[in-house]
């Protein structure tokens, strides 16, 4: 062992005891899945052929003109400084003119779209613009677990709203109604929904404005999986009145297969965006041009583009219920997005334990569903980003357990 080796260690020692973390970062928990991917990394390096059906990253890639695209821009001379904090022009407008052609909905390129190093780098900007500290903010459970972790990250509170399958997983808006909201600022919303894959109705959206407006909330629609097996896209902003109080979020990373390139955008009103900015100004400088100019191509494909991506994946999700009844889930097939969510047989005490069970006896990791709130404890969550052929040995891995256990095999 060198001999430096105990200096460098006892240097750790003094800072690990001198330094000590934000009250900030004490209060929030290290990503689920940035933790579970170590542990799964950990099982392979031991040997172990995990199949994880976890993560919601889709496998393949985007579009050729795409990536075509990004080749050239980056090989031209310029283009490799500094770009504006507001997205280059040609990114605002094609952001607007999918605004047009997907939703038939206007969008100001000048004034009301702010493009993102991803949509996720959008939900803390936004906390971090428009909460002090003590601020309330409704997050649904289940839900992304970033909304609450935003929250807290900027002095916020968190307020759970209940999400249940008998409603459809829509939140009871008369029932909030009813309580003291007057220390709310922010409510975040996201349907299709994830991880239940729910989807709101026309009728939904005009409530949801309503409520916004009256109770001077400010709507955060999360919008990423509204073009993966969703029949009827839709937007907040087809809603009257939606741009006094609601901002979407959207994403190219599961729409265009560009969850690594990170592109995404703010959409809502300028006296919002222009509060946002000041925040966001101040944490990045700009996206590599012949990126913004790829996602510009990205957003100007045809319905071709969408209607292959959702062909791959609805064969997907045919072989990911078999897996559920593999295990005698309970679910339904009309879900949107990139998993598929399931109700966990009796004799698990909740979707933990089914998902360790198959983890350490069957090498294949399921997604807990209490990841997402109290409300999703009795859940899994099945991702369908990869072939077929790796979810069919998914599936062929869980029925010899499942036959084993129960002495038919």
């Amino acid at each position: 062992m060198p001999a430096e080796y105990g200096f460098w260690e006892n240097i750790k020692k003094v800072v690990t005891m001198k330094v000590r973390p934000s009250d900030r970062i004490s209060g929030v928990k290290e990503y689920y899945f940035s933790a579970k991917l170590k542990e799964i990394a950990r099982l392979k390096q031991s040997g172990k052929p995990i199949i994880n059906l976890g993560i919601g990253s889709p496998d393949q890639p985007p579009h050729p003109r795409v990536r075509e695209v990004l080749c050239r821009e980056s090989a031209r001379d310029e283009g490799h400084g500094y770009q504006s904090y507001y997205g280059i022009p040609e990114l605002r407008e094609a952001y607007s003119r999918w605004y047009a052609a997907r939703f038939d909905v206007t969008i100001d390129p000048s004034e009301e779209v702010l493009p993102l190093i991803g949509s996720k780098e959008g939900i803390m900007h936004i906390s971090m613009s428009f909460l002090n500290p003590g601020d309330e903010v409704l997050v649904p459970d289940p839900g992304y677990p970033t909304y609450q972790s935003a929250t807290a990250l900027a002095g916020g509170v968190n307020r759970l709203y209940d999400l249940e399958a008998s409603r459809g997983w829509l939140p009871d808006l008369e029932k909030l109604a009813q309580e003291d909201l007057s220390r709310v600022r922010l409510m975040w919303v996201n349907y299709p929904h994830m991880p239940t894959g729910a989807r709101a109705d026309a009728a939904f959206w005009s409530e949801l404005v309503r409520f916004g407006n009256e109770h001077e909330i400010l709507i955060c629609h999360d919008n990423p999986y509204n073009f993966i097996l969703n029949p009827t896209p839709q937007t907040i902003f087809a809603v009257d009145g939606a741009r006094d109080c609601c901002l979407e979020l959207n994403s190219l990373s599961k729409s265009h297969n560009m969850a690594g390139w990170r592109i995404g955008a703010i959409i809502g009103k300028e006296c919002f965006l222009s509060q946002i900015i000041k925040f966001k100004s101040n944490m990045d400088s700009g996206m590599f041009r012949p990126v913004q100019l790829a996602a510009v191509e990205a957003l100007d494909l045809d319905d071709s583009w969408y209607d292959s991506l959702n062909a791959m994946y609805r064969e997907r999700k045919e072989i990911a219920y078999r897996i559920l009844e593999e295990l005698g889930c309970s679910y339904e097939k009309d879900q949107a997005g990139l998993f598929v969510w399931a109700r966990v047989p009796d004799i698990y005490a909740d979707g933990y334990a089914l998902s360790d069970e198959m983890l350490y006896e069957a090498d294949v990791f399921l997604t807990p569903g209490g990841i997402f709130g109290r409300q999703g404890e009795p859940y899994v969550r099945i991702s369908v980003c990869m072939d077929v052929e790796i979810l069919e040995e998914a599936r062929m891995r869980i029925h010899a357990l499942v036959h084993t256990k129960n002495g038919t095999q």
